[in-house]
């Protein structure tokens, strides 16, 4: 992904209004995230948990998504996959975030849903930059390139679910 600005960010976001994506908070610490590893900027809001943006290209153009961590039930002690790099972590490492659709007024059926790691880390799980516990990441037989492209498709059709 090519390094984004806080300007380039804020005018990406299709499913909420300018008003709203010009008070989210955006990572101060831009310059440093490693955008070459990135197949999309992901982010949770420190200042409100249950908030989260990811941020990526569709068809050439940068679109931005603010998502919502869906609540999760008391005592739930399971270990959970990734739909989007295939990672899992123990209960509090993936949760269902939850967007609107984007251009969607009037509709009833506005929201879309995918389990997504909490941290937005996939990129670097799938290339093995940030590692979970023991047991996180499966065997598989896939290249890191293939995997890479899997996140990818995964992430695409996430994305484009946004725009139906």
């Amino acid at each position: 992904m090519k390094e984004l600005t806080d300007s380039a960010i804020r005018a990406s976001f299709v499913n909420c209004s300018k008003g709203e994506a010009s008070r989210l908070s955006v990572p101060r610490d831009l310059a440093d995230l490693p955008w070459d590893d990135l197949d999309f900027l992901g982010w949770r809001d420190p200042a409100a948990p249950q908030r989260s943006y990811l941020v990526t290209e569709r068809e050439g153009e940068l679109v931005g998504f603010s998502l919502r961590v869906a609540p999760r039930g008391f005592g739930t002690q399971h270990r959970a996959m990734c739909s989007i790099c295939l990672t899992t972590h123990s209960s509090d490492g993936v949760a269902l975030m939850v967007g609107r659709k984007a251009r969607t007024a009037g509709d009833t059926d506005n929201t879309v849903g995918e389990y997504i790691c909490t941290d937005l880390s996939c990129s670097l799980y799938v290339r093995g930059k940030k590692r979970v516990q023991a047991g996180g990441r499966m065997q598989e037989s896939l290249t890191e390139e293939e995997k890479i492209e899997r996140l990818q498709r995964k992430l695409s059709a996430f994305v484009d679910k946004l725009f139906q």
